[in-house]
């Protein structure tokens, strides 16, 4: 879950700082960090298949020792990164023939598309 004991302020200078008066600190979230091994199969995966759901997740996650969640949260944030290396690409290559690339319909549906990044620990 959330590294609960990190609130905004709590340093050796003095008591955490409240986020909101008589509310909670904020808490830091911390970042998932997968071993080389995980990240190779994760990438195999998404070579196959952009979209990891159900029960092929579950075994995913279990055969590399994370959860379900994390997976899912990877398969997201890595489909954007997708996304965005795609639309690189595709203005290079437009920008090689001369072509400008003016802002249009298609960057502004993407950012409606996308899938919120959150980056999750259990």
């Amino acid at each position: 879950g959330l590294d609960l004991s990190h609130c905004v302020g709590a340093n050796s200078l003095g008591p955490a700082v409240p986020w909101r008066s008589g509310g909670p600190c904020k808490m830091k979230r911390v970042r998932t960090v997968f071993k080389p091994e995980q990240l190779e199969r994760l990438e195999q995966e998404f070579l196959k298949q952009q979209y990891m759901v159900g029960t092929e997740r579950v075994d995913l996650a279990a055969t590399l020792h994370l959860t379900e969640t994390q997976v899912k949260v990877w398969f997201q944030n890595r489909r954007i990164k997708w996304r965005k290396q795609s639309m690189e690409q595709k203005a290079a290559k437009l920008s090689q023939f001369g072509v400008i690339q003016p802002a249009t319909a298609d960057s502004t549906d993407i950012k409606d598309h996308e899938e919120d990044t959150v980056d999750v620990e259990l």
